[in-house]
């Protein structure tokens, strides 16, 4: 002890422990890198906690051994900052030896705590003895860690879990090794280990440790765990890798078990956000934040929402909350929902300009024509509170300004109001497209093909697809529309076909159904009659995918019901114009069979019935028809 308090050279420590000839021999292994690494340090003196422990083992044992010496020697020099010379003594302990005794001296401990006597035969190893050795093998794994040894340094750590575990199955009592602050120890090796694991690239290791540190009881503090928690979702969540689900012996039958990464993740959020809610942690908002992403990922924005309808009042702003709810809502196509939410938020005087809520409430007004006036107001709310400070929120606003105009154009109900709104409607989408934005261009090119004022609704049209390079459907669609709009069929055709080629078989619904209209504007029935048979074979590749779809695909899979019913009625009217009356009834009870309410096929069977009236073949054809 008094070499420790003096710094000088440990060389003579057998003559202050007489009794202890392990001692003797640890320093003597020691001196050699006590001269080469220690000599600029040999004045600082060592923290007096360790020469207090020194003093409480040998109180209870009456000796300190080989091992203890070098883990106090150890950590002295890690103090001082030699961690090679530290590494060095810590190296020289040899866990394996003394992990029996460890154990036993854990699990006795145990069982005295549990019968509550004091009468019990003494362990072989003190609980002093048993944290010092316990830190030196975590201090080690420090050490292994600051030279950049990644994979031992965890091996390291992992041997300090391994050991509490196996002597302590059933989890650490409380207070456990305070006195010796083996519990700091624990606590500190448990949040270590996944660290280490990650530096060594070794991901799962990694998740493993984590499992590890969240479903053994180690006794770890609140914030701790909420601390392991958090950082286990921002790994599986954005490490790039993904899990093997959880072997949860210990749970209930019937009990949820994580099928993936996305999903252990929100499962390990939701109780953080309980914790929050129980005031048993502090509010983080990144929780709320990763939460968001996970649930977006998972396409299951309305759980989101519920979650923050869950959370009490002041744990978030009133003005963040309904903003928000209304990503969530809108995300999950409940528009409506969130219009609403978006409305109380910018009632209130506090954020009636609130400009991201009023672009987004203009945004939705924008898509729904009924709500056009009231999309325009929001959107004339955000011009007049920006007043040219940001330049491409302004686009924003006046390109949803325009979309709104030009639908409310369509409901006006004098022509110089229709006028009018449809120059606001232009101006607007002018001043937008100054960004450059292939979506405003569209809508550009679309309102100006809608006013006829076709060359340059062509102009932008060809401005759109060039933009996005050839990739975007509508617009397409938009420019051999306004090309067969100037009688130009063969390159409305071409362009239709150039469009085929560079989309995916399930994307050609729209475009194949285009060609066939172009092919019967042409006279080519035989050839649409053909282009109509691509497309109901595309139809019913897409229904038996979305067969084996849940309700994420339902709208996709009625709006392809809708589409094949109206092919069928394309092609019975080519087959009325070819005078095949047989052919334009099967299509006819096909479309019957998908659908039996439909405005659509009473006008075809009307058609019908007119075309052979004309024909002179109604004796031969017509047959009671009240089926229809």
């Amino acid at each position: 002890m008094k070499c420790l308090r003096s710094g000088e050279s440990l060389g003579g420590a057998d003559e202050v422990f007489p009794s202890s000839g392990s001692l003797a021999s640890a320093t003597k292994d020691f001196s050699a890198s006590e001269h080469s690494c220690l000599g600029e340090h040999i004045d600082k003196k060592p923290d007096t906690g360790n020469i207090e422990e020194a003093e409480s083992s040998l109180r209870e044992s009456g000796v300190l051994n080989y091992e203890e010496a070098r883990a106090l020697l150890g950590r002295y020099e890690y103090q001082k900052g030699n961690i090679v010379a530290a590494l060095h003594v810590f190296e020289g302990i040899d866990i394996g030896v003394v992990t029996p005794k460890i154990k036993i001296a854990l699990s006795r401990s145990r069982e005295r705590r549990k019968k509550h006597s004091q009468n019990h035969a003494e362990p072989q190893m003190s609980i002093h003895s048993v944290g010092l050795l316990l830190e030196s093998v975590f201090l080690k794994a420090k050490s292994l860690q600051i030279l950049e040894r990644f994979k031992e340094a965890a091996q390291s750590c992992k041997v300090i879990l391994d050991i509490v575990e196996s002597s302590l199955p059933e989890g650490l009592p409380d207070n456990f090794g305070a006195e010796c602050k083996l519990q700091e120890t624990l606590n500190k090796a448990v949040e270590l280990l996944p660290e280490l694991w990650k530096l060594a690239d070794c991901p799962r290791e990694a998740i493993l440790s984590y499992r590890r540190a969240l479903l053994h009881q180690w006794n770890l503090d609140a914030e701790t765990i909420a601390k392991i928690q958090k950082e286990f979702v921002v790994f599986l969540l954005y490490s790039g890798g993904e899990a093997t689900p959880p072997n949860l012996r210990s749970q209930m039958d019937g009990s949820f078990v994580p099928r993936n990464n996305i999903e252990e993740a929100i499962l390990i959020l939701m109780i953080l956000l309980r914790k929050v809610t129980l005031n048993r942690i502090e509010w983080d908002p990144s929780i709320l934040d990763h939460l968001s992403f996970a649930l977006s990922v998972s396409g299951d924005l309305t759980a989101l929402a519920n979650q923050l309808e869950e959370l009490l009042p002041r744990t978030i702003t009133r003005s963040e909350r309904y903003y928000t709810l209304a990503l969530c809502y809108y995300g999950a196509g409940r528009d409506l929902v969130a219009l609403d939410f978006l409305r109380k938020l910018l009632r209130s005087r506090e954020d009636q300009d609130h400009v991201p809520g009023l672009l987004m409430a203009s945004k939705i007004c924008c898509e729904n024509c009924s709500l056009a006036e009231e999309g325009v107001s929001f959107a004339k709310r955000v011009l007049r509170n920006l007043d040219g400070r940001c330049n491409q929120r302004e686009d924003h606003a006046n390109f949803f300004l325009g979309v709104s105009l030009s639908a409310q154009s369509k409901l006006a109900i004098s022509d110089s109001e229709r006028f009018k709104r449809q120059s606001e409607a232009l101006h607007a989408l002018e001043t937008a497209a100054r960004t450059r934005n292939p979506l405003v261009l569209y809508h550009l090119s679309l309102e100006y093909a809608e006013q006829r004022k076709l060359d340059a609704a062509l102009h932008y049209a060809k401005c759109c697809i060039k933009l996005e390079g050839s990739s975007n459907i509508k617009g397409w669609l938009l420019l051999a529309r306004i090309l067969s709009a100037q009688k130009q069929f063969l390159d409305a055709e071409s362009v239709i076909d150039s469009a085929l080629d560079q989309t995916g078989k399930w994307d050609q619904g729209d475009l194949l159904r285009t060609k066939a209209k172009l092919q019967i504007a042409q006279g080519k029935l035989r050839n649409a009659i053909e282009t109509y048979t691509q497309l109901l074979a595309v139809l019913q590749i897409q229904s038996k995918g979305f067969g084996s779809g849940k309700k994420l695909y339902k709208d996709n899979r009625d709006r392809a019901r809708n589409l094949e019913v109206e092919i069928w009625h394309d092609i019975t009217y080519v087959y009325i114009s070819l005078l095949q009356w047989h052919d334009a009834e099967v299509c006819l009870s096909k479309s019957k069979a998908i659908k039996p309410l439909s405005a659509s096929r009473c006008h075809a069977i009307a058609m019908q019935y007119a075309l052979a009236f004309r024909c002179q073949e109604i004796r031969d054809w017509i047959r009671p028809r009240r089926h229809y």
